[in-house]
């Protein structure tokens, strides 16, 4: 099997920026490339966005450009302050800066009320009495043509006059819309009279009652790109459709030869999850996650919670690319970029999941020595630590079996083992429970073989990590894994993607056992637990309690399964 950077390996220069280069080399927009990341406030941001935030903020870097944070703020009932904060720790977090250009589609409602208004004095925009079901139905389809509203003709003063009242209140909610008058025959639906203004009496996070109806999400979006001088305006391959709307309201709008130049390119979509916010928020409000930051979400704020890097998620967007070919991209992808990354910086601890305990025999009672070993032998500036050992241990359940089949090279009776930067053990016996469980292991150790001394080189075939069990420290760990077991749980017309929520998703553990240098661990450090996997500290842990989540194992052992 290829490792991921076999398989893709990115291009020196992708469309977009071929496309930014003969921009800059034809001269247009005196030369300034000024681009816009921008977010709806109704959700929390997921690795999907994390992608058009790389390309953003990216491109302004890469040509000495400018990226505007923009929220695109029309909607109301569906945002929250909450998520405004929450977006801006992700991009922060990502390692992206906006400066001073921070802005919102409502510091533009006035001037697009102002646009509206004169749409109607022109004769190209009228307000529509009828619900959004029959206008939905009289718009046709992709090979019948659409009806005309019985209110397309009204006149200019009716028009204004129900649009002012409609902003007073004297409407109900979807009693009256406005609508753009363009042409109901248009292969492109989004042309056919498309909706520019809803009645909405919801107050607003910004504005709060000044408003009683609000602009459309594709009415704001392209003005809003022209009233800052985006010069490219980045977005993902279904708002393909939408560029003719956008061009059409910009042409009635500008008074110059200057517009936003709209490329578009294909979305992040993941292996095992989904990436609609209106199914994650689904998912934490029915409780089936803990929470928009639960590490098994593909939100920023769960990834970062799970342990996941900032430049771990970049080298991921870096490794997948921008095309025009929409695909689902394999999770193990964002994995090995995990893997790689926290390789290289992650210390190496002690940390056993499932202890046994091991009583060396002939170790004297009541000694304890320090061993010392490597915090990372990628990393050598991070050190060396001490780790004390003692007469009693504990090991890996599963690093020991009564009765072992062949090649097993862990603890047996009668088999030694090397303990990691320690001595070499030979199991002599152990002990069960009424159950029949082994519950002890009693062990001797060869004084000559302490991975210091000439005879460490005795060749053994199995090494075992350990704590001492007078020194431990006891810690919860939790065992993330896929929220689904389906590829594409989304991708099934006839079934709901809950259908596929994988049950083994999480498993929490209890009474593990770390080494002592992880007192001082603080929530989102992150360690190797050797031979088990990359760990983080998680929120929830405090003195005297050490919750640590699994943020990836060491090996893609789903990629084993499924071969």
């Amino acid at each position: 099997m290829k490792e991921p950077e076999e398989i893709l390996k990115p291009e020196s220069q992708h469309f977009i920026e071929q496309a930014i280069e003969k921009d800059l080399s034809e001269g247009k927009n005196g030369g300034r490339v000024h681009t816009r990341f921008p977010p709806e406030p109704n959700g929390y941001l997921h690795i999907g966005h994390a992608k058009a935030i790389c390309l953003d903020f990216g491109m302004a870097e890469k040509y000495n450009g400018k990226c505007n944070l923009r929220f695109d703020d029309t909607n109301p009932t569906k945002e929250d302050v909450e998520y405004v904060d929450s977006i801006k720790e992700d991009i922060q977090w990502l390692g992206f800066t906006w400066e001073d250009r921070e802005f919102y589609a409502s510091d533009y409602f006035g001037k697009l009320w102002d646009f509206a208004v004169t749409l109607i004095k022109r004769g190209l925009a009228y307000v529509d009495d009828q619900s959004a079901v029959t206008i939905s139905e009289q718009k046709g389809t992709t090979t019948q043509t659409g009806n005309y509203s019985p209110h397309r003709d009204r006149s200019i003063e009716e028009n204004l006059d129900l649009f002012f009242r409609m902003n007073e209140g004297e409407f109900e909610e979807g009693s009256r819309v406005l609508r753009a008058k363009i042409n109901m025959a248009s292969p492109n639906m989004h042309m056919r009279d498309p909706i520019i203004y809803r009645i909405l009496k919801t107050p607003h996070h910004r504005t709060g009652t000044k408003w009683k109806v609000y602009p459309m999400y594709d009415f704001a979006h392209g003005q809003s790109d022209y009233f800052e001088g985006i010069t490219h305006s980045l977005c993902t391959l279904e708002f393909e459709v939408h560029r003719p709307l956008y061009d059409w309201f910009v042409d009635q709008l500008m008074d110059s030869d200057y517009r936003p130049r709209q490329i578009e390119f294909n979305r992040l979509n993941l292996t095992y999850t989904v990436m609609s916010k209106r199914k994650l928020l689904e998912l934490v409000k029915d409780a089936v996650v803990s929470g928009w930051d639960d590490p098994r979400m593909p939100t920023l704020c769960g990834l970062r919670r799970r342990g996941y890097t900032p430049e771990s998620i970049r080298r991921f967007v870096d490794l997948i690319g921008y095309t025009k070919v929409e695909a689902i991209n394999d999770v193990s992808l964002l994995e090995y970029a995990i893997r790689e990354n926290l390789n290289e910086r992650a210390p190496r601890v002690f940390g056993v999941l499932k202890p046994l305990r091991v009583i060396i025999t002939n170790y004297p009672e009541g000694k304890t020595e320090n061993v010392e070993l490597i915090n990372n032998p990628e990393d050598e500036s991070q050190g060396k630590r001490q780790v004390p050992f003692s007469r009693e241990i504990y090991i890996e359940q599963e690093d020991f079996m009564e009765d072992p089949p062949n090649k097993f090279f862990r603890l047996a009776p009668g088999q030694e083992v090397r303990l990691k930067g320690a001595y070499i053990v030979r199991c002599q016996s152990l002990k069960k429970n009424d159950a029949g469980e082994v519950t002890e292991v009693y062990c001797t150790y060869d004084p000559e073989t302490h991975s210091g001394l000439p005879l460490a080189d005795r060749k053994v075939k199995g090494t075992l990590h350990w704590v001492s069990a007078e020194h431990v420290l006891d810690a919860e760990v939790r065992l993330y894994d896929r929220l689904f077991n389906d590829e594409d749980p989304s991708g099934h017309k006839d079934k709901d993607a809950r259908e596929f929520l994988n049950p083994d998703s999480l498993a929490i553990l209890t009474g593990c056992k770390v080494e002592p240098s992880l007192a001082s661990a603080k929530p989102l450090d992150k360690f190797q637990f050797q031979r088990l996997g990359y760990f983080c500290v998680d929120y929830d842990s405090k003195a005297g309690k050490l919750v640590f989540n699994r943020t990836v194992s060491l090996k893609d052992t789903w990629a084993k399964l499924n071969k």
